[in-house]
């Protein structure tokens, strides 16, 4: 997204989005937060409930995190595990290092990155901002902010299955990019998704979307500064 050809992250072009990301926002809350979403709840289904569960930001987390265990008792199979410090005894400090050694080249080492990343920035966000989820529109018709709370009521902004998606997806994407139509494609489909089941208004869809995306091309360009080719 913001990613030049080399691997370094294009300020300009992240400043625009930036700019472009909050004014959308600010005009979604002012203006047409409430008749997109109206509009987008009338196509509700069954599908997009499936994905409610499938890409939460947690369920991105336990899937990629045991995609890489797999990946690293792989590589411990084909040559020994490093535990032992210099005294011939067992550290998590000498075993974490060996971990990170052996998984970072892989697709699932990357995704896990970009979603923290994004989950950190993204949590934070939803306490500070505090936004009323559009559940208390429907029922009661009111909208509004209790900023630096945590109850999950008021944490509407920015969206999280989107940012996690975002994070994930676009990551994948930047990574094979034969399969990027597809996964861009699907994680624009599961921002829309949290609409269309009055989970979030478009402005927290659209917040969500910035913050993943950001955080893929962060993540992807400190690690590749770092480092060695990509594996599965």
């Amino acid at each position: 997204m913001f990613l030049t050809t080399d691997n370094k992250i294009k300020w300009n072009w992240l400043a625009w989005g930036g700019a472009i990301t909050v004014l959308l926002v600010f005009v979604g809350i002012v203006w047409l937060d409430q008749p997109l979403y109206l509009f987008l709840r009338g196509f509700d289904g069954w599908l997009w409930r499936l994905f409610d569960v499938v890409f939460d930001a947690k369920m991105w987390i336990i899937v990629s995190a045991i995609v890489l265990l797999v990946f690293y008792i792989k590589k411990i199979l084909k040559s020994k595990p490093h535990f032992r410090n210099e005294k011939n005894k067992f550290s998590l400090i000498v075993f974490c290092r060996d971990f990170i050694h052996k998984t970072r080249n892989s697709y699932a080492f990357f995704v896990l990155c970009s979603v923290l990343a994004a989950s950190i920035v993204g949590k934070l966000l939803k306490i500070i901002i505090g936004r009323m989820r559009p559940v208390f529109f429907e029922a009661l018709d009111k909208v509004g902010f209790v900023p630096f709370s945590t109850d999950w009521a008021f944490n509407s902004m920015p969206s999280g299955h989107t940012f996690a998606s975002f994070a994930g997806l676009v990551m994948l994407g930047l990574l094979a990019p034969r399969v990027k139509w597809f996964t861009w494609s699907l994680a624009i489909v599961i921002g829309l998704s949290r609409i269309c089941v009055g989970a979030h208004w478009p402005s927290d869809v659209i917040l969500g979307a910035f913050i993943g995306m950001v955080a893929a091309d962060f993540v992807k360009a400190g690690l590749k500064y770092h480092g060695s080719e990509i594996a599965k």
